[in-house]
């Protein structure tokens, strides 16, 4: 497989089997995202993988905290306080095409929110993956990271793998980093889900709109 297929492949899937995967498949993925580019190659990735009984107990808890208490808040502020177009209309866009698919309307609120609650499951996916960051590090870092996390993505799609990249399962980040012995003064970036996809699942049936390039670059010559 090519990067151009596996870019063009690779989408956000919610919906996986319950097919384990073998850790030898992870090491191979982890062993070549490595690669990665970082600034000055400080390389500023910690990666939890998390499966079996501690996902199930990790996820229980995650979920159980956004039931009784809502969304909870990342380490950091991920997306802007005031939304202005056209992010504010993709991201409308996004969700809403998300919710068609799943015959989800707008005014059936609990399906809303147990559709939402599957975040902290990572989609039941057999495999959470979590990035952590030294907080000593600065903006910089999360740029060589999204490199890390695209490049993981990539990676697993070439291994016969689906993926999630969310920013949801890092809305706990306190419950995570104790429930996985990390210190609590690391950055939790986000987290993934990863598996084998669920095919036939209708949330797997949609892909969302991409801009053309001629909307975003100007060549200058």
């Amino acid at each position: 497989m090519n990067v151009r297929t596996a870019l063009l492949t690779r989408k956000s899937t919610r919906a996986f089997l319950p097919k384990p995967v073998e850790q030898a498949k992870i090491e191979h993925i982890l062993d070549a995202a490595r690669h990665a580019p970082s600034g000055s190659n400080i390389q500023p990735w910690q990666v939890a993988v998390v499966s079996g009984a501690k996902k199930q107990e990790l996820q229980q808890q995650l979920e159980s905290a956004f039931r009784s208490n809502g969304k909870g808040a990342l380490d950091y502020q991920y997306y802007p306080t005031e939304w202005q177009p056209p992010y504010s209309l993709r991201r409308k866009a996004c969700g809403l095409l998300m919710y068609q698919t799943l015959g989800i309307t707008r005014e059936d609120r609990q399906q809303q929110l147990d559709q939402w609650a599957a975040n902290y499951r990572a989609f039941d996916a057999p495999v959470m993956l979590f990035f952590f960051m030294d907080p000593s590090l600065e903006t910089g870092s999360f740029f060589d990271y999204g490199m890390f996390v695209q490049s993981i993505m990539l990676c697993a799609v070439e291994e016969g793998l689906a993926s999630c990249p969310q920013a949801a399962l890092g809305e706990y980040p306190v419950i995570v980093k104790r429930a996985l012995g990390y210190s609590e003064a690391l950055l939790l970036i986000c987290g993934m889900a990863l598996g084998y996809e669920d095919q036939i699942a209708p949330v797997n049936s949609y892909r969302t709109d991409r801009e053309e390039v001629a909307s975003f670059t100007r060549f200058f010559a």
